[in-house]
């Protein structure tokens, strides 16, 4: 199998959004690996401040110079075409490794957005220092975090009919999930919409708590390296409809939706869908295991689509 790569340019990256009409930028076979440069998105003052001694990467500025068209407020790189992929099928994302491409990242709110825009109606922006080398970052009053890096957005092109959609709400497509348990080593399974599937990541996150309140993670530059498995739906096997996930030890259903509960339903359902199709546990029974047995937590509150998504220990099913 082949391994690929693309660096974050003015020509490989879509700044805030999703198409399936956008052609993709890289065509791989199903098992060949891309290594995607991502870059940390914004406007000017995300950049570390004259005299801070925080480098801005060299990809990040030509982004920024390009002055691109943007809709939503993520820099994606792609989108990377798998051979023979169509709508029904599924493509695996297996998450194989993620590096830190910068020192530093930034978190921050401003009116009108966020969990709490009530309570929060001013602007607030902290640069963050990042030591590679140990994997941890200083907060602004001096509390020192262990980083965890994944990415906050990973998704393949929308259903067709949607035309054009912003990059902020997760969706069936996947996309801006900010699901903290999508580190290295994990996989995602996202249902395919459209030819070729179109896969694009972006959104690099050095640490993030669930839940994601006052609008971002800890926002940072990324390179991760992605194996592409593309799953061909067999014969009247119903497609996936919702992205899923597996860590080493869990299993992971999602749900997305602007009300929480009915993202907690969606996530629910989709476990016990889960279970009853991998094992011959029926639907009242593999509820009731999801009760005892299946840790749900709050994914994000800030995409306008809230996230929720359910763990469940992989021993629970062999």
């Amino acid at each position: 199998m082949a391994t690929h790569r693309l660096d974050a340019t003015p020509a490989t990256i879509r700044w805030g959004s999703f198409d399936a009409a956008y052609p993709p930028v890289l065509t791989v076979a199903s098992g060949d690996t891309v290594v995607l440069e991502c870059v940390v998105a914004g406007g000017p003052d995300i950049m570390p401040p004259p005299g801070s001694g925080l480098a801005v990467p060299s990809a990040l500025a030509a982004i920024h110079a390009a002055d691109l068209p943007r809709l939503g407020g993520h820099v994606l790189t792609g989108p990377v075409a798998v051979a023979g992929a169509e709508p029904g099928d599924t493509l695996e994302v297996r998450i194989e490794a993620i590096a830190l491409g910068a020192d530093w990242g930034y978190c921050g709110f401003r009116p009108l957005v966020g969990t709490l825009p009530e309570d929060f109606p001013e602007r607030l922006l902290s640069h963050i220092p990042i030591d590679r080398a140990r994997g941890t970052c200083r907060l602004p009053w001096g509390t020192q975090l262990p980083l965890a890096p994944f990415f906050g957005v990973m998704g393949v092109a929308p259903p067709p009919i949607y035309g054009t959609i912003s990059t902020r709400e997760p969706r069936e497509h996947g996309g801006n999930l900010d699901n903290k348990e999508l580190t290295a080593g994990s996989t995602l399974f996202l249902p395919v919409h459209a030819s070729g599937a179109n896969f694009s990541a972006g959104d690099g996150h050095g640490v993030q708590g669930d839940g994601e309140v006052c609008i971002n993670a800890l926002e940072t530059c990324l390179t991760g390296s992605f194996t592409l498995v593309l799953h061909k739906r067999q014969g009247g096997a119903a497609p996936l409809r919702y992205p899923r996930a597996e860590t080493p030890g869990h299993y992971i259903s999602m749900g997305m939706h602007e009300d929480l509960d009915v993202a907690m339903k969606t996530a629910l359902r989709e476990m016990i869908a889960f279970i009853c199709a991998r094992s011959n546990l029926s639907p009242g029974q593999a509820y009731q295991l999801c009760s005892l047995a299946v840790d749900f937590h709050v994914t994000q509150t800030v995409n306008g689509e809230k996230g929720v998504h359910g763990l469940l220990r992989k021993d629970l099913l062999s």
